[in-house]
């Protein structure tokens, strides 16, 4: 029974030491992460910059996983090219060794979980505040002491459980000095690393092994575990681009490939690479430290992989366009930015989302150009073709919808600040009115097939001036929408969009008396009026929509909704 409480205590320390690392990063990422974004944007206009860029997200957030994910969504929603990307996964991996160094200085020698109790009543008021950044700063107290609890916890739980003695018996019937030892170490390394998938997890116990004077469990057995951490860490950003596109795809396999090759070239020169770091450590730093001997290896490897590779960026981006070559795009249905799980916080999945709900309005901008080809389509094969092609895009933008409600919803679950919270209600409400778009993209459609169905008559030459009108006002609204919601261009006020609306709603008026006129004289018969009418009420309806994502984008209510329905006259 001791056995199995001892086997839970000790997962439980690894979990509260994950949940500490978790929620350091989010707090300090939520804190700062637009300022994080601005440096990543700004920071990565050549290689040299986008190392030390890498470097210093990792070290302020303490994980390359997270560094390597948001460089894997920036590709993704086009915000990075490739080679930027590269370049700053290869500091994530510098920056990562900085949790090695602090565990090495103080994890084991200090009880520092002896601070954590006073340092979680410094958090408690904090993360109580209703003001989003006093919240923030209080998640990041709470993660750090969590994180060094659980390290206290974990050490404690491995001492009950005799650890060392378990390690050491099954080390005993492993040869030593063999080449293949090392190799299984690697392999072990990265295998825990992808089950545990933070390499900072793996670090903390790689460390605490090393620190018992295991035998048979030395310095070359940690390192080697230290470099399969490397590879094991690729899996998070693998997994995160697998639904995303081919260039988010393969800023993922670049990463996998940096480790790997540096493994690689490790191993050919272990023993004296190993030589070096131990020289260094008691020579240079004075020694006295073992686990100051992990650390440096740990950080030597990462450095001088990068300082291998980084003049040959652009080559490693040919050879992953040569592995995963450009698919041709196609009309069938799939979201271009929203990958298949969440990013590693909330925050930084709401900037996917924004690049999906912008390429939803470009797909409604698209299928709403087909109207007027629609109308000037004499030919009946032609035209049944063209307006199948409007359902498809009508089905398109109800699964976008669902799609990314089902998103959002699942963003909202996390731990968002106040501003998040605001962004994603007004997201909520964009994307209902881009599929009210397409419903009516498709009426108009409709109404056409109709006309062209059960009357004989056709529009006159002063009807169909004025439905190529009322057309050409309703895609100068929706040109206005997609600047409003364009997250690159400069910000726009939406009082061109609110003069466009008044004339369209001024010229539906126009024209709806003007047809009760030139049924009663005769002019055509009430049957071509109906359609007639119902075509420009429904365009009127259609750019009521368009106004409402302007306003929903500004976060305003809608004060468009003095909608005909049915084309009622």
């Amino acid at each position: 029974m001791e056995f199995f409480i001892n086997i839970f205590s000790l997962v439980g320390s690894l979990a509260l030491f994950l949940f500490g690392m978790k929620t350091m990063s989010e707090g300090l990422e939520k804190f700062a992460g637009d300022r994080l974004r601005s440096i990543l944007a700004a920071m990565t206009k050549n290689r040299v910059m986008g190392v030390l860029t890498g470097v210093l997200i990792t070290a302020l957030i303490q994980s390359s996983s997270a560094t390597t994910v948001m460089v894997v969504s920036f590709v993704n929603a086009g915000l990075m090219t490739l080679g930027q990307s590269i370049g700053v996964i290869m500091g994530a991996n510098i920056g990562t060794t900085v949790t090695a160094w602090i565990i090495s200085a103080v994890g084991f020698k200090v009880n520092i979980a002896a601070f954590s109790i006073p340092l979680l009543a410094i958090g408690m008021p904090l993360i109580f505040s209703s003001k989003g950044n006093r919240k923030s700063i209080g998640e990041f107290i709470f993660g750090f002491s969590f994180l060094f609890m659980g390290l206290s916890f974990l050490q404690e739980a491995a001492t009950a459980m005799n650890i060392g003695d378990m390690v050491a018996g099954m080390l005993a019937h492993v040869p030593q000095d063999s080449f293949l030892t090392i190799i299984l170490f690697v392999i072990v390394g990265a295998l825990v690393t992808m089950i545990v998938q933070a390499s900072a997890a793996t670090m903390a116990i790689t460390l605490m092994l090393f620190g018992m004077n295991i035998p048979g469990f030395g310095f070359e057995q940690a390192a080697a575990l230290a470099m399969g951490q490397n590879i094991g860490t690729t899996i998070t950003a693998f997994m995160a681009s697998l639904t995303a596109n081919t260039q988010a795809r393969r800023a993922a396999l670049a990463h996998m490939f940096f480790n790997v090759f540096g493994v690689v070239v490790f191993l050919i020169v272990f023993y004296p690479a190993c030589d070096a770091v131990s020289w260094v450590v008691e020579n240079l730093m004075g020694g006295g430290n073992d686990l100051f001997k992990l650390s440096a290896f740990h950080t030597a490897f990462n450095v001088i992989n990068t300082l291998l590779l980084i003049g040959f960026v652009h080559q490693i981006e040919m050879l992953v366009c040569k592995v995963l070559p450009m698919k041709a795009q196609d009309e069938d249905y799939r979201l271009k930015f929203i990958s298949g799980g969440l990013l590693s916080t909330a925050e930084l999945s709401i900037m996917e989302a924004q690049k999906e709900v912008h390429h939803f309005a470009e797909r409604c901008q698209r299928m709403f150009g087909f109207v007027p080809e629609l109308m000037q389509t004499e030919d009946e094969a032609e035209f049944n073709k063209l307006f199948s092609r409007i359902g498809k895009y009508e089905n398109i933008t109800d699964a976008m919808e669902m799609e990314i409600a089902a998103y959002l919803n699942k963003v909202s679950e996390g731990r968002l600040s106040d501003a998040s919270k605001a962004q994603i209600q007004k997201m909520l409400r964009q994307i209902t009115e881009l599929e009210s778009i397409g419903d009516s993209v498709y009426n108009l459609g409709r109404t056409l097939n109709r006309h062209r169905m059960h009357c004989q008559d056709a529009f006159t030459p002063e009807q169909t001036q004025h439905m190529h009108t009322m057309l050409g006002l309703v895609n100068d609204s929706l040109q206005e929408m997609m600047k409003c919601i364009d997250l690159t261009a400069p910000r726009t006020n939406i009082t061109k969009s609110i003069n466009i609306e008044h004339e369209i709603n001024n010229y539906r008026k126009q024209l709806r008396n003007q047809n009760l006129h030139d049924v009663n004289a005769g002019l055509y018969s009430y049957q071509l009026g109906v359609f007639y009418v119902d075509f420009i009420s429904e365009c009127e309806r259609l750019a009521d929509y368009v106004m409402n994502v302007v306003q929903a984008g500004k976060g305003l209510n809608n004060d468009f909704e003095d909608r005909p329905r049915n084309g009622q006259v």
